[in-house]
């Protein structure tokens, strides 16, 4: 018998607590597994040996994990060296042999696979009786090989509906404001790709991706011929889409990737200063992963059957692996499960390809056919006080 640790890693889902859900309530089922243990704070709580006893927890609150957003366990960015004889890896191993861990769990995006990717390589190397797999998350959707990543359904789904609020709104007037919506998104632009499904009069003039160039003159062009039609106009553009612009206020993390955020503000001091247009600048920020009324049904179905398979894989001594989504052809729409290399995964980033880029500033039917299943339906939540419940953990320390 093995103890299994589980820890979540980069920036928070909708779902992640969902992904820990399907870990607790499967590991549960599994003799072999001994302890059932989470680190805080990722990676760090394994260098610090900051870790709390799961089994602990009350079956209620395991239960408000499936609607509780944020990463209920603490999150980090830290970054492990590529060098395995780096002095953090025994560290690491220390913490394992104590509490004979013989199962780890990852649940995070590209930065976090390729943490992963690393500690499985370190078993071997070390020797050590630990077996590694990753759990996918990202509402960026850039994961290699999988279909779509745990988070990204739910996140679209709270962009299609606030961007057709907001369009709506922006219809009650006759002479209205450059409305410049931007959403998340670094260097794909999945998550801004969802303002397609909107059609008609609440499809936004235009739609603005990291994948592609970008020029401000042309885009103030841009802007000055949709005013001088309309009197208004309604933009959505992704953080990353000009980095240039906003380079002289951003800070980086570990991973060297910028502190992205305030391109639309960015703009539209542009806009008021060249060209003298009003103006509204809505910034979507942490709400469009933190927003649990916003969960999709496949969205939470999926995070807890992926987590199912981790724990399923783990505890068969399967290493340096990531579970992936993988969608069926047919009208259905139906997903397999399925393992791939980390090796494939770690530190490699799926953007969206020249067909979709295409499509988004179409007709939108390719993305309609790609999203739409991933974010219909709703799930069912507990309330109190007027508010969802949410998980309060324990936190037993293992000592």
């Amino acid at each position: 018998m093995k103890s299994l640790l589980y820890f979540q890693s980069g920036g928070p889902t909708p779902v992640i607590n969902t992904s820990l859900y399907g870990v607790i309530k499967e590991a549960k089922l599994h003799p072999e597994i001994k302890g059932i243990y989470g680190s805080l704070y990722g990676i760090e709580g394994v260098l610090n040996d900051n870790l709390i006893d799961l089994r602990q927890e009350d079956d209620q609150q395991i239960e408000l994990l499936k609607q509780t957003p944020g990463a209920i366990l603490g999150t980090t960015r830290y970054k492990l060296s590529d060098d395995l004889g780096h002095p953090d890896y025994y560290k690491i191993l220390i913490t394992l042999k104590k509490h004979d861990i013989g199962y780890l769990l990852v649940n995070g995006g590209n930065d976090s696979m390729d943490t992963c990717h690393k500690l499985s390589q370190f078993m071997k190397r070390a020797e050590y009786d630990c077996a590694v797999i990753g759990i996918p998350k990202t509402i960026d959707n850039d994961l290699n090989y999988t279909d779509h990543c745990l988070g990204f359904p739910s996140a679209a789904k709270y962009v299609v509906q606030s961007l057709q609020d907001i369009a709506i709104d922006n219809m009650c007037y006759n002479k209205g404001k450059i409305a410049i919506v931007e959403v998340m998104g670094r260097n794909a632009g999945w998550l801004t790709a969802a303002a397609a499904l909107l059609q008609g009069d609440l499809k936004p003039d235009r739609i603005y991706l990291p994948e592609e160039n970008f020029h401000l003159d042309e885009f103030l062009e841009e802007i000055k011929r949709l005013y001088a039609l309309k009197k208004k106009a309604f933009i959505v553009i992704s953080e990353g889409v000009a980095p240039f612009l906003s380079s002289a206020f951003a800070t980086v993390d570990s991973f060297n990737h910028a502190q992205l955020g305030g391109i639309a503000n960015i703009l539209g001091d542009h806009i008021k200063e060249k060209l003298g247009f009003p103006v509204r600048a809505i910034e979507f920020s942490l709400m469009q992963r933190a927003a649990a009324t916003f969960i999709s049904k496949a969205d939470q179905t999926e995070a807890i059957k992926v987590s199912q398979i981790a724990v399923r894989n783990v505890v068969k001594g399967r290493t340096g692996y990531m579970v992936i989504i993988t969608r069926l052809p047919g009208d259905k729409y139906k997903v397999k499960y399925q393992m791939k290399n980390l090796r494939h995964i770690a530190n490699v980033e799926r953007k969206m390809t020249k067909e979709l880029l295409e499509d988004v500033h179409g007709s939108g039917k390719l993305m309609r056919e790609y999203l739409i299943p991933l974010i219909e339906g709703g799930v069912k939540f507990v309330y109190k006080d007027g508010a969802l419940a949410h998980t309060v953990l324990k936190k037993v320390k293992v000592k």
